[in-house]
């Protein structure tokens, strides 16, 4: 797979969310399997019983309980003493992670393009339904060039907030390789509340994986992986005598891609994502492959729905 020579970047917001889209991300809601516990009040409905507007049930009063919350409508019907419980809301914290190494600038459609629209769709899904949204980034370069760790905007919540979250996104270029175990245990330190996590990344790491990823399990999160594949990857379409040079590292080797090894690539590529699938399923980790080509709409409002991440 080739680097893209000077690859275009977004500049408006606009250039990552179409407004024809945002309507319909405004109806659906990020969710997570877990019972959350979050330290303000939201918009996402909890199995908790707690104190709320919304009736879920009645239970019988014990000595102790609040007077205020007594139906006393059963009481002149029975004679006897009941509570009202309600479903609770509560606060969510969604939590995105982009992975911006070099490899993210190659193939066309750009991955890294595909990770930007769809970190901004969720960011936006979890603006308008008041979760707290932070958006992390390991790796890439400021606007100097200049290779750095990880950068991120916190705690974002609500509607208004979409220009401040648009703003960060625009400003981010991949590039260099990806310190992702060190950035991953910055985030996992740097995280607050309990919530959602999605992890955006081709995942074709030198250091591997797996150790970032384990970083980022527990702490009252759900985790997603997000694997983003160009076509040119999944089926590549070079061939001949070539010198290729590592758009990360700039590790150099000199190939003939022959029919036959292009063959063994893609099975040693599929070998690397059914571990990686095998890997995220043992620690309930939910793990899918996209093509950088997919439509940011159909992606969030079927495939991602399907998976359980929106509803």
């Amino acid at each position: 797979m080739l680097k893209i020579d000077r690859p275009s970047r977004p500049v408006a917001i606009e250039d990552l969310l179409d407004p024809q889209l945002v309507a319909r991300l405004s109806a659906i809601d990020v969710t997570s399997r877990k019972i959350l516990s979050g330290k303000l009040k939201g918009e996402r409905r909890s199995k908790r019983r707690g104190q709320s507007v919304e009736f879920a049930d009645h239970r019988q009063y014990v000595e102790g309980d609040d007077l205020r919350h007594i139906d006393w409508n059963i009481f002149g019907r029975l004679d006897r003493l009941f509570i009202k419980l309600f479903l609770e809301e509560e606060d969510l914290s969604l939590q995105i992670v982009l992975d911006a190494s070099g490899s993210h600038d190659a193939g066309e459609p750009s991955k890294f393009l595909l990770m930007q629209k769809l970190a901004l769709a969720l960011g936006y899904v979890g603006l308008v339904n008041l979760h707290r949204v932070t958006v992390s980034v390991i790796g890439g370069a400021d606007a100097d060039g200049s290779p750095q760790l990880i950068s991120a905007v916190r705690d974002l919540r609500g509607r208004r907030r979409l220009t401040d979250l648009a703003r960060f996104m625009l400003t981010l270029n991949p590039g260099g390789p990806s310190p992702f175990t060190e950035g991953c245990k910055r985030v996992a330190l740097a995280r607050r509340g309990k919530g959602v996590m999605v992890i955006l990344s081709d995942f074709l790491i030198k250091e591997g994986y797996d150790t970032g990823l384990r970083l980022l399990l527990g702490g009252g999160y759900d985790v997603y992986a997000i694997q983003v594949l160009s076509p040119q990857e999944i089926e590549p379409t070079i061939g001949g005598d070539l010198r290729m040079k590592d758009c990360e590292d700039g590790d150099l080797t000199e190939i003939t891609i022959t029919a036959g090894l292009l063959k063994k690539y893609k099975a040693t590529l599929t070998a690397y994502c059914n571990r990686l699938r095998d890997f995220c399923a043992a620690r309930g980790i939910v793990q899918m492959t996209i093509p950088s080509d997919q439509p940011v709409d159909a992606l969030v409002l079927d495939y991602l729905r399907r998976r359980g991440l929106v509803r």
